[in-house]
């Protein structure tokens, strides 16, 4: 399959210090992909270097299969036919909605821009806002003029940073769905940066965690929540809690709650000390159930209530229950798990050693 971007072993920085660090990422025309991970992870660095802000230590930024960044290599970010959506929106206060769209089309014909402009304030469904300025915008509004801007030219790349940092929760969620269609509807391809996972989940037909310079998985949203490959991973995405337990065999752990058998072999020794995994739809509350536990506390959420469940050992679970089934706190309850995803993590002192001496995953 042809890829318009193929960044390869990929590792820049400041003052020789490396802010990415063996970064790979490989982007088909037509995809909308996100990077997500925490502040100073180098996620927004990898953006900059790919736009030719930043400089390259090592490795190489291919678009169209050409080299636009490597270490003898710095193609002008002006030449590499990207377009990128900022935090703050950048519109041009003292140009109108129509002008600001148009500001990359000055080599087309004014029948052409306006075009142009017509095309693009009726897909943002702006119709009739031509002749405003930015000032008489709201946040939301500004943030479409600004996607409608960079769609303008025709990029064979978008690139957002954060686009919706600055606005309140309710219309991030809206925006996010939108400009997610209004891209899809143009064919566009794009990379979305952010640490908020549920717009790296609405905008990403792909999301790559990153954490301490690194992408640490590159998968669809249902991977990253119910099959994380690193520890960091299944505590940022999502909810859940961490079961204490010792491998019996390479598919059974004993617990607090008794043995638990999942659907996958790990080749770790028996006896080696693992943590499994445990989201919120993994434990049900089943009264009849033998295994006991006290809620200490729920959070209502509309059609499903989560409730945090302590067990008689002090170990915390949390369940995501429908909100029909209404439980009170102190309240003592059944459980039972039911686990299709079978994740363990060794516990941290014996890491290194099985990584060493068996080639382990994660």
């Amino acid at each position: 399959m042809d890829l318009l971007l193929e960044v390869n072993d990929l590792r820049c920085g400041y003052n020789n210090q490396a802010v990415v660090d063996g970064m790979d990422l490989h982007i088909a025309p037509g995809k909308l992909v996100s990077l997500l991970g925490p502040s100073g992870c180098g996620k927004t660095t990898v953006l900059r270097a790919i736009a030719g802000f930043e400089p390259v230590t090592s490795g190489e930024i291919r678009l169209n299969g050409k080299i636009v960044s490597s270490p003898g290599v710095r193609v002008p970010p002006e030449k590499r036919n990207l377009g990128m959506i900022f935090q703050d929106y950048a519109l041009f206060p003292h140009l109108t909605v129509s002008e600001n769209i148009a500001f990359g089309l000055r080599h087309h014909t004014a029948r052409s821009q306006q075009q142009v402009v017509d095309r693009l304030l009726e897909l943002i469904g702006m119709e009739g806002y031509g002749k405003r300025y930015p000032a008489e915008l709201s946040g939301g509004q500004q943030q479409r003029i600004a996607v409608a801007r960079a769609l303008a030219p025709e990029p064979s790349l978008l690139l957002l940073d954060e686009p919706f940092s600055n606005l309140d929760i309710e219309l991030r969620e809206r925006l996010a769905v939108d400009v997610r269609d209004m891209l899809r509807s143009q064919n566009a391809t794009a990379i979305f940066v952010t640490h908020d996972q549920n717009e790296a989940f609405v905008m990403g037909d792909k999301i790559g965690v990153m954490n301490d310079r690194r992408m640490l998985q590159w998968d669809t949203a249902f991977n990253l929540y119910h099959e994380p490959n690193d520890r960091f991973i299944a505590d940022f995405i999502g909810k859940g809690s961490f079961l204490r337990g010792e491998l019996i065999s390479g598919e059974t752990v004993n617990t607090a709650l008794g043995r638990i058998s999942g659907n996958r072999a790990y080749p770790w020794p028996e006896g080696t000390p693992v943590d499994i995994l445990l989201r919120p739809d993994d434990v049900l509350i089943v009264e009849q159930s033998p295994m006991r536990c006290s809620i200490t506390d729920r959070a209502f959420m509309g059609a499903d209530t989560l409730y945090t469940l302590r067990l008689e050992d002090g170990v915390e679970l949390l369940s995501l229950m429908p909100s029909r089934y209404d439980y009170a706190i102190g309240q003592k309850v059944g459980i039972e798990l039911v686990i299709d995803h079978f994740i363990l993590f060794p516990l941290e002192p014996i890491v290194e050693t099985a990584q060493a001496d068996q080639k382990l995953p994660g």
